[in-house]
């Protein structure tokens, strides 16, 4: 189990820092009109576990937040991602996974 939680915390580290990399990139591509990433890459990229990441740089550095596909979308993301773990966590410790 100590593995797994071992990998785990790799993969968030990883998209967490994917995601901040992603939004970063927009902003500065916004600023110079170069090429940009689309909203459903940067939306999947949260779905996967960037969700925290990519809400606190975007708030950090004022990018997509008059965007309500991204000032909701993502809340909404985080929230079902803390009641799926809520979920496994509970299934786990009852022993019915």
């Amino acid at each position: 189990m100590e593995n797994l939680a071992v990998y785990i915390t790799a993969y968030f580290i990883f998209v967490s820092l994917w995601a901040t990399g992603l939004t970063i990139y927009d902003k500065r591509a916004a600023r110079k009109g170069a090429w940009r990433i689309k909203e459903r890459t940067l939306l999947f990229v949260a779905s996967i576990g960037g969700s925290v990441a990519m809400i606190l740089t975007m708030r950090m550095i004022r990018h997509k937040t008059q965007h309500a596909k991204f000032t909701v979308g993502i809340p909404v993301i985080i929230v079902l991602q803390i009641a799926v773990i809520v979920f496994v966590w509970w299934r786990l410790n009852s022993g019915s996974l």
